[in-house]
């Protein structure tokens, strides 16, 4: 099991959200913390372990750090937005 963490800017990203998104979003996240690397996932080049997976319209970005056994979440934006600001 890994702990979640949400930074300052993923925090506001979820405070944005609203409705369906909201919902899909919400129950999504939470599973990061049994399966850190889930089926669809993708590496990114960003970091040593920065990931991404879709959430409909929508990406969250974080990183695995494996020695302490977290996830961070950086940012959750919708797709056509994620080039901006991640």
């Amino acid at each position: 099991m890994y702990h979640l963490l949400l930074t300052g800017n993923a925090r506001k990203d979820l405070d944005r959200l609203r409705g369906a998104t909201w919902e899909r979003v919400r129950d999504a996240i939470p599973g990061l913390r049994e399966e850190p690397r889930p089926p669809g996932c993708r590496k990114l080049r960003g970091g040593p372990d920065t990931y991404r997976i879709r959430i409909g319209d929508y990406l969250s970005v974080y990183d695995i750090d494996e020695e302490s056994r977290s996830v961070n979440l950086l940012r959750v934006k919708r797709r056509r937005d994620s080039h901006r600001g991640l």
